[in-house]
This record gives C-alpha cells, sequence and structure tokens, in this order.
C-alpha cells in the first residue's frame, strides 16, 4: 500500500502486520498522512484510543473504507500530528480534557 490509497479522516478496516510480522486485523480512524508513514487511532481492541505510526508497506489489505460525517471527526491539537513530533515514536497516548474535569 502507498498514501494514494489512504485519505485523512475516514475509517479503514484493515489487515497489517504487527510488531512481530503476523498479519492482524484492525479498525483505524487516519489523522494525517505523511510520505513514508501515517498517524492513526485505534478505534478497536485493546488498542483502542492509542495513536500509532503505521508504515503504509504494513498494511496488506483495506477490507472496507467508512467516510466519516464531519459532526463525528476525531479532533487532536495540529501540534500532536506534527511530523517532528513523530520522529522518534511509534505510539502515543492521547487524553481528553475540559476545563469542567478539573484538568
Amino acid at each position: 500500500m502507498d498514501k494514494k490509497h489512504f485519505a485523512a479522516d475516514t475509517q479503514y478496516a484493515v489487515t497489517l502486520y504487527d510488531d512481530h510480522r503476523r498479519l492482524r486485523p484492525a479498525n483505524l480512524y487516519v489523522h494525517r498522512l505523511f510520505d513514508d508513514s501515517m498517524i492513526a487511532r485505534r478505534t478497536d481492541g485493546l488498542h483502542s484510543g492509542l495513536l500509532f505510526k503505521i508504515r503504509y508497506e504494513d498494511v496488506v489489505r483495506i477490507a472496507r473504507t467508512i467516510p466519516v460525517d464531519r459532526s463525528r471527526r476525531f479532533m487532536l491539537p495540529e501540534a500532536m500530528l506534527m511530523p517532528k513530533l513523530w520522529e522518534n515514536r511509534t505510539t502515543m497516548n492521547a487524553y481528553a480534557s475540559a476545563p469542567g474535569l478539573g484538568k
């Protein structure tokens, strides 16, 4: 796979290689596309809510593409999606906070 197969603010059901090079199914919400990888939120399983840097070559197959309505998009601060922040990392926890929660 490569960059042209994906779009930002879209959900995908894919098959990809895990850290041990085994094929695994995954549901992803793509936040940002870079030249060689993408930043995506896992929307299933134990890794639900985590942000991942996924190389396009690790995605073997796209099973389903789901367009996301503007009102249902996941929002992140622009600073969390900058390429420089993702140079040396592959995952990130993203916690939501609001002034009413005391955070």
